[in-house]
């Protein structure tokens, strides 16, 4: 079968590699579509831990063609989305139920083959159901709208909640609908990208910024601003030291900022402890989608997420590899590799 490898740091190619097959206790599934995730690009210039050789994509749904003779409540035909993140169960984080942060943790695409391929193994504790009408493509979204998911947990929105979010890429547009879902009766989006504000406003924000155009500071929490004194809540989805530093300024005294964007290794941010101490601020890192990849199903299946505008294109696993070694498009979302 095809399949996109990662050889080393900034070596990707398209390989014909052997079909795997599904042991005991896995689904083998047909990839129907795996999203190109920031991370892919991280793993391809070197930016995050990762075991290559290795086929990429961790953000994938597909059809089942075979079960292991263990496996139970599956069925060959059913469309499914996979978990990528696989936690021991016997850490100490796993005991305390902190899966994400598993000693132990093996993610698929990542630390064993993934879904830029024509097939992925997928182990049954990982695997969960998606409606036979839905969309082939939607499915890819589970693990993106779960990690947002973890996002919300850790922010406790309540209802009139007022919400700013820092970058404009899929993360920042799923968080855009998660807050308006929570309740949020203000929610801002920061990018520069006039084409993802404009679409952030028809998902749910109540206003856009343009940090390039303007000092956002002033703009969205001076004495004239937007939410003057500060938000309650701030996502930071960019992943950049510049909108980790904007975050802590625009949170209230007392708010709340969720890193959820993921920065490369080694980057540093700046910021004032005394200010941190003396607005009282809770600053928390939200990392991956600790049981929330079933919630993350079923809103999907349920129509409450927007997820055609989200996607931009879609890619052959041919032309996968040149997108993950390449810069986003100007305005580009999600891009979705499809084998088929």
């Amino acid at each position: 079968m095809k399949a996109v490898r990662l050889e080393g740091v900034g070596s990707i190619a398209l390989r014909e590699v052997g079909k795997p097959a599904a042991g005991p206790d896995d689904l083998l599934v047909r990839i129907e579509a795996c999203g190109v995730c920031g991370t892919d690009r991280h793993l391809f210039h070197g930016e995050f831990p990762c075991t290559p050789p290795v086929t990429l994509g961790h953000e994938f749904s597909g059809i089942v063609e075979a079960i292991g003779t263990g496996v139970s409540g599956f069925s060959v035909g059913d469309r499914v989305t996979g978990d990528p993140n696989i936690a021991c169960g016997s850490c100490p984080h796993c005991h305390a139920g902190r899966i994400n942060l598993c000693h132990n943790l093996i993610a698929i695409g990542i630390r064993r083959d993934g879904g830029f391929a024509e097939y992925v193994v997928l182990p049954q504790k990982q695997a969960f159901s998606l409606p036979k009408d839905l969309k082939p493509t939607h499915g890819a979204f589970c693990e993106p709208l779960g990690c947002c998911l973890h996002g919300l947990d850790l922010a406790q929105i309540r209802p009139g909640s007022s919400v700013a979010v820092l970058g404009g890429g899929v993360i920042g547009l799923l968080t855009v609908q998660l807050a308006r879902l929570a309740g949020a009766t203000t929610i801002i989006l920061s990018t520069r990208q006039a084409s993802r504000r404009a679409l952030a406003e028809e998902l749910g924000a109540t206003a856009t910024v343009d940090p390039s155009a303007c000092d956002i500071i002033d703009t969205v929490v001076g004495a004239s601003g937007l939410m003057p004194g500060g938000v309650n809540v701030v996502f930071e989805c960019a992943g950049v030291r510049e909108t980790v530093e904007q975050s802590m300024r625009l949170a209230k005294a007392g708010g709340t900022v969720v890193v959820v964007g993921v920065m490369p290794q080694g980057m540093k941010a700046e910021f004032e402890p005394f200010d941190l101490l003396f607005r009282e601020l809770r600053v928390l890192g939200s990392f991956l989608n600790p049981f929330t990849h079933r919630r993350a199903a079923d809103l999907i299946a349920s129509g409450a997420i927007e997820i055609d505008k989200l996607i931009s294109r879609h890619v052959t696993l041919e032309e996968a590899a040149a997108v993950i070694a390449n810069p986003p498009a100007p305005g580009e979302v999600k891009v979705l590799v499809v084998p088929r």
